[in-house]
């Protein structure tokens, strides 16, 4: 109850999340948040058209001497120092504070000013006659909300696998303090084997992952994010359950105390998260090309790989129980 509280805490708050690691790449998504920037020199013209068009960047026209000086009073967040060549070429020098969290906001939002610059050019350069080729044509952006990225490539894939995690833990604590107190042992008397009671402690567990993940997926929903292929995401977060509590049960058993148990089930988390890392295809990705609709065959073929991986888990575990003798746990 406490993981799931936990994790409820986090959905309550993940709005102001968003908003915070949204605002470091894309500045211009919060509203009010404006930059104004000081620019000298032979383009101060075409860059201050061009930062015009950028949301949260305004930029005024100052001589060399008078945009140093308001850069230092703190008027201005940056001076761009323009000056083109005698063919053509258009140089920008930029001058910025060192370090802080509004430089980083700053040159974020100088790099898309200077792109859509630099496109400028080279379509006046083109219409010139100045370049051997043409350059291809880019559409237009389209007005689209930043935090769409952010919610299917980072917290739905959160969500989904937070509770993977915790029902792992679950079921190694639960184990071993059976262990720790003797009821395992107390159990034998009951018309069950060892084998039956560690199988229905797994798919209780096991089972809260994916019904945790169909909750945050109606919660998404409610507030308005689709999910495309609910089933391939809820079948996926099953896989991975029933993989983890497979592995954190198997390590209860053969773990000689908690402390062990709980290290030895951290490090085969991390170890899976560094082979995550060399799969032709990370599991957040793949999480989130089933939310918005754009798996691949690599997607599915990784998803059955995580289906038998899982079946592998518990097949490997009803093995190791079944050799197992009571009077030793």
């Amino acid at each position: 109850m406490l993981a799931i509280a936990i994790q409820l805490f986090i959905a309550a708050f993940s709005s102001f999340l968003v908003v915070g690691l949204v605002s470091l790449y894309d500045p211009g998504a919060v509203d009010g948040y404006q930059t104004e920037v000081a620019v000298t020199g032979d383009g101060a013209d075409d860059l201050v058209e061009v930062a015009i068009r950028q949301e949260g960047l305004s930029a005024r026209q100052y001589d060399a001497a008078s945009a140093q000086q308001a850069f230092d009073r703190g008027d201005v967040a940056a001076v761009l120092r323009t000056s083109r060549t005698d063919e053509g070429q258009l140089f920008v020098h930029v001058t910025a504070p060192e370090e802080g969290l509004e430089t980083t906001l700053l040159v974020v939002q100088l790099r898309d000013a200077l792109k859509d610059l630099e496109r400028t050019e080279r379509l006046a350069n083109a219409d010139a006659g100045r370049l051997a080729e043409t350059p291809l044509f880019v559409p237009s952006a389209i007005q689209a909300s930043p935090y769409v990225g952010f919610t299917y490539t980072v917290l739905l894939p959160l969500l989904c696998f937070l509770p993977v995690f915790i029902s792992g833990s679950i079921v190694v604590d639960s184990l071993i303090e059976e262990r720790d107190r003797g009821t395992l042992t107390l159990l034998r008397v009951a018309p069950l084997s060892l084998t039956e009671i560690v199988d229905a402690k797994v798919a209780a567990t096991a089972a809260l992952a994916p019904l945790q993940a169909v909750a945050w997926m109606v919660l998404l929903a409610v507030n308005g994010t689709s999910i495309a292929t609910p089933t391939a995401l809820v079948t996926l977060v099953a896989a991975l359950s029933l993989l983890v509590v497979g592995v954190g049960a198997i390590v209860a058993l053969v773990a000689p105390d908690r402390r062990q148990a709980q290290l030895c089930y951290s490090i085969s988390i991390v170890g899976a998260l560094v082979v995550a890392s060399l799969l032709p295809e990370h599991p957040a990705n793949t999480v989130a090309k089933f939310a918005m609709g754009s798996s691949t065959g690599t997607s599915w073929a990784l998803l059955a790989g995580y289906c038998l991986a899982g079946i592998a888990a518990v097949v490997a575990l009803r093995r190791i129980v079944g050799g197992l003798d009571t009077d030793s746990l």
